[in-house]
């Protein structure tokens, strides 16, 4: 297939990055809140949907995984258009002169995105059409176009079409009785000229044809009757195209065009004006389908009269329209990896281990009697979380039990465990939160199931999120009430845990445990903040605290002491936080940061941030633990947490950040983060652009993969 050109309006709007400092300047005179020393958050996005592009060029993955990666980055796309997007188009409505920290305006933020998402789209076209769908015919893996099926094929899927298409179909003829319809965000649609009269003697020469959710967007050709091979696919859009004449009986269809239209997926809800949260949310979700137009994809062949006409339906500019040469969604191509039975073309299967304090007792308590237990998802197993609330809920000596849920998955052996120990008779609470992204109705539907076992069931703090990775188990064991807990850094979600990293902690360490009985107190009654021992908690003390952790680093360096902090999180935006690291470096401190996603921060430029590193890691698994640690002279500290260096999750969130004082447990952990730093073969780096570069391959080191060397330390 050919390969798209960039839009010339959009080409024209190339920027150029902000210039940086030439010249090393005094310490003492550098505005740390200068713009210049800020990336932009949704660019920076858009660089790490680059990197997951890059995967699906990767020789090294398996080709079925790389036409997962492209899929990924395809889907990520959308999200960042529904969200992130559409709040800054929002926001340029609002208020047009509010900058941020990199101090572009709403109307400047957007003109870069364009440019560098249409880029990326370009990029993803190209992928697909000059390099995956070439390797996957090689494997016989064929998307068979409509010019190319045969007698055998053509038959089938005409009987394919008017058995199981067309009686769903609803085509929409436009006329001032049918006024243009309401497309669906993300559905596929045709847009459809016509020439002719129909039975009424109508020709408004358009119609619109939404293909209906329920049909598959792939569709497998059957060897036996068409005489296929095993892999041979059609694309829904193709037989709709081939068959759309069938709908307009009597008219002639000049051209049948797909498009696709993205809208805003973000909802709000006044926080101040809302008596029933549940309520709430279930009102803004049946809106969701239906906001406001933030992108429109259509067929690059479609006409410019159509397109235009399309681009005044929906009120949009060129900025926002993207010509590709393909399907309109590309992630629907991840039906394949489950339709196409090739081990090879694929991920090794791998059995995740169990901790061997776990694997020998089969008591979980007495097993976190003994000590703490750490668990790394996952190269470790989550199923003993899952056994803690199974053993909890049939244990007589539990009372009762508290969780917090943000995303769990359907059918979770986690719920089951809930809903059995409040039928035996526990108290169990769970706190929920309805407002987590795109998993809002499955959590209503979650407090349902939970408040019909008879589950104490809330829903938060109103105007804050609840983030917090959680649960707590209280046993009566003889005359004593002990707390047993674990607190993650991932959700209780047993799917995700087989593809994030995360770790977890088992404790019944006295005062943590006290400390997570507070936590949840404050989410379920009504009371001031609570002085806590040892976890820190946003939106309390955890900017505060490590704020402070950052400048006892600074204060060590000054004194001539080593010092030393490593961050691994999933995105560095808040800017406190990055003033308090340049401060660090300096004065000195070693810096590494292990940041998948957004990183704001840019370093090494001279005199601000040339001892600051940072990487990214993009693998198989999908990094997701926040690390925070300190050399603290030689009293190395060591934290992980449910919360990023984001002013959402410092501020806007409840979060927990816990210490890891077990030394060989810390020692673990900093080992992992050894082996990331060390890692040679999927590592980014950040440069003081705004760009990543591969790890440089000098030829002559061993290569390190951070991810396959844990694999192969726990491996069970």
């Amino acid at each position: 297939m050919d390969t798209l050109t960039l839009d010339e309006p959009i080409l024209a709007k190339l920027i150029p990055a902000r210039p940086l400092p030439d010249k090393t300047p005094p310490a003492e005179t550098v505005d740390l809140k200068s713009p210049e020393l800020y990336i932009n958050r949704d660019v920076s996005l858009l660089e790490f949907n680059k990197r997951v592009l890059a995967q699906a060029m990767n020789e090294n993955v398996p080709l079925l995984e790389r036409l997962n990666y492209l899929c990924i980055s395809c889907s990520n796309l959308d999200e960042f258009y529904e969200v992130r997007v559409a709040s800054i188009i929002q926001m340029a409505a609002i208020d047009p002169k509010v900058v941020g920290s990199d101090g572009l305006t709403p109307s400047e933020q957007l003109e870069r995105i364009a440019v560098n998402a249409h880029l990326l789209v370009l990029e993803q076209y190209r992928v697909l059409n000059d390099i995956l769908i070439p390797q996957l015919e090689e494997q016989n893996i064929r998307f068979i176009r409509r010019k190319d099926w045969t007698e055998a094929q053509l038959q089938w899927l005409q009987q394919y079409f008017n058995e199981e298409v067309l009686p769903i179909l609803t085509p929409v003829g436009l006329d001032s009785a049918h006024p243009f319809p309401r497309i669906l965000n993300k559905s596929l649609n045709f847009i459809i000229s016509l020439t002719g009269k129909d039975a009424f003697g109508r020709n408004s020469g358009r119609a619109v044809l939404q293909a209906p959710r329920a049909l598959p967007r792939i569709v497998q050709l059957p060897s036996d009757r068409t005489g296929s091979g095993p892999h041979d696919f059609v694309f829904l859009s193709s037989i709709i195209h081939a068959f759309v004449d069938q709908l307009f009986n009597g008219m002639h269809v000049k051209g049948c065009y797909q498009f696709r239209v993205t809208r805003n997926s973000d909802f709000f809800v006044d926080d101040d004006a809302i008596d029933d949260l549940l309520l709430a949310v279930e009102g803004e979700l049946a809106m969701r389908n239906y906001g406001d137009e933030v992108r429109l994809e259509i067929d690059a062949n479609c006409p410019d009269e159509t397109v235009n006409f399309l681009l005044a339906r929906f009120e949009m500019t060129r900025d926002h329209l993207f010509l590709v040469k393909g399907p309109v969604n590309l992630s629907r191509l991840q039906a394949i990896i489950g339709l196409v039975d090739r081990p090879e073309l694929k991920f090794i299967p791998f059995k995740p281990s169990t901790p061997p304090q776990l694997a020998r007792n089969k008591d979980i308590f007495a097993a976190i009697r003994r000590s703490d237990i750490l668990l790394h998802q996952p190269f470790e197993s989550f199923s003993p979380v899952v056994e803690f609330l199974k053993q909890a809920a049939e244990s007589p000596e539990v009372l009762a039990i508290k969780q917090t849920l943000y995303r769990t998955g359907a059918d979770s052996p986690i719920v089951n465990a809930l809903i059995k120990a409040a039928r035996a008779g526990k108290e169990v609470t769970v706190v929920i939160e309805l407002r987590a992204r795109f998993d809002e109705k499955a959590n209503i539907d979650l407090a349902a199931k939970l408040q019909e076992a008879a589950v104490h069931v809330v829903y938060g703090v109103v105007g804050y999120k609840t983030h917090a990775k959680m649960c707590l188990i209280l046993r009566r064991e003889g005359k004593e009430l002990r707390n047993y807990v674990h607190l993650g850094t991932g959700n209780y979600h047993p799917k995700t845990a087989q593809l994030y990293t995360d770790y977890g902690l088992f404790s019944c360490d006295k005062e943590l445990g006290e400390d997570v009985r507070r936590v949840f107190a404050q989410l379920t009654s009504l009371g001031k903040v609570t002085r806590l021992n040892k976890l820190l908690q946003s939106p309390f003390t955890l900017h505060k605290g490590l704020l402070e952790k950052i400048e006892r680093e600074i204060e060590h360096a000054r004194n001539g002491k080593p010092a030393k902090i490593i961050i691994k999180v999933n995105a560095l935006v808040e800017e406190q936080a990055i003033q308090a690291l340049y401060r660090a470096s300096q004065a000195g401190v070693e810096v590494k940061l292990i940041v998948r996603g957004v990183c704001c921060l840019r370093p090494g430029i001279p005199g601000i941030s040339e001892n600051i590193e940072v990487r990214s890691i993009i693998g198989r698994f999908l990094e997701h633990g926040r690390i925070y640690a300190f050399a603290n002279d030689g009293n190395q500290e060591v934290y992980a947490a449910s919360a990023d260096l984001m002013n959402r999750n410092m501020f806007r969130r409840v979060e927990v950040c816990f210490p890891v004082e077990n030394k060989k447990l810390a020692g673990r952990i900093l080992h992992d983060l050894d082996l990331y730093l060390k890692d040679t073969t999927q590592s980014w780096l950040l440069q003081p652009d705004g760009s990543y570069l591969p790890y440089p391959k000098t030829g002559q080191e061993e290569p390190i993969q951070a991810q396959s060397m844990l694999l192969t330390e726990l491996q069970a």
